[in-house]
């Protein structure tokens, strides 16, 4: 670990801390929430020793990365123009993305918006959803899910942020880290997180000083800039209505846990196995459910993870 390298790159309006290590063809990694640039501890150093330049961002509003404070700066748009400064800052010109959550989804748009800069992608946990010109995100999770559902329970700027801060960091992380009910999850209002059943002890790959390094980023920053991501989702289906129909043109690799959250939304498994998946996305060549995995899978299987990984990449 105390040979990665960690930086500050100016890219599209802010400061982004970037860790990296290794040289050789790279990999660009997005994390999700509520995590950093250290999710992909094991894969930065894996890959690194097989001869490819890792490199793992703060993604803007986490860590160490600056926070805009407003949810309208938490676009796709905004999200993948970061990483494309960031690639232009470092002069590279193709990247493999390896991406997880909430750096899955802006994966997909970064396929989108720019596939002449993407060699590969492999992704995790969240499937590509093409865009309903119909329906708002928000609304339709409601719909499916309920006021209570945690996605919906994040759009009010500041609330949850208060109910957070009645737990301690460390347990709010271990609260999301190991969680390995595939229901949706929900935060009753009256309840707050305080429902969430807290660990009693940690899960082998789950160390007190992995918790303890989340922790110490989120004490600091707040949870804010990562549930700015959530507060943009109807602002991204807004501006995105250009690329609605457009297939994912990269080729790709997909990974997800079978007790993930996001492998039992309803529908989501027949679109997966049963052509949806590969009628949006043109060069789908891999579809791999781990078993006796949940959602945060790079970090819960890390070598079977960063083997998936390289024998995907190595081809290209």
């Amino acid at each position: 670990m105390e040979n990665i390298e960690h930086t500050m790159v100016p890219t599209n309006g802010i400061n982004m801390h970037v860790a990296s290590i290794g040289t050789g063809p790279p990999v660009l990694f997005l994390h999700g929430f509520p995590e950093l640039w250290y999710s992909w501890r094991h894969q930065l150093l894996s890959l690194s020793s097989l001869g490819y330049r890792c490199i793992a961002p703060d993604l803007r509003g986490f860590g160490d990365t600056d926070a805009p404070p407003s949810p309208t700066s938490y676009t796709a748009m905004h999200i993948v123009g970061d990483l494309i400064g960031l690639l232009d800052h470092l002069g590279i010109d193709q990247v493999f993305l390896v991406a997880h959550d909430w750096g899955a989804v802006m994966a997909w748009w970064f396929c989108l918006f720019r596939p002449d800069r993407v060699k590969a992608l492999v992704n995790m946990s969240v499937a590509f959803s093409p865009r309903n010109p119909k329906r708002k995100p928000i609304d339709t999770f409601r719909a499916l899910f309920g006021d209570d559902y945690y996605i919906c329970r994040f759009q009010e700027p500041g609330e949850i942020e208060q109910d957070f801060d009645s737990i301690d960091t460390a347990a709010v992380m271990k609260r999301f880290l190991t969680g390995r009910s595939p229901k949706p999850p929900c935060i009753p209002k009256d309840q707050g997180l305080k429902s969430w059943a807290a660990p009693v002890t940690l899960p082998a790959w789950l160390t007190e000083e992995d918790v303890n390094y989340f922790a110490s980023k989120f004490s600091k920053t707040g949870f804010t800039g990562g549930l700015n991501y959530y507060r943009a989702l109807n602002l991204t289906w807004e501006l995105t209505g250009p690329w609605t129909g457009l297939q994912i043109k990269v080729p790709v690799k997909f990974i997800v846990g079978d007790l993930d959250i996001t492998y039992h939304i309803p529908g989501i498994q027949n679109y997966i196995h049963k052509g949806g998946f590969k009628r949006d996305v043109a060069f789908l060549q891999e579809v791999v459910v781990m078993e006796d995995a949940a959602h945060f899978i790079n970090q819960e299987k890390p070598d079977e993870v960063s083997q998936h990984v390289y024998d995907f990449i190595k081809k290209f």
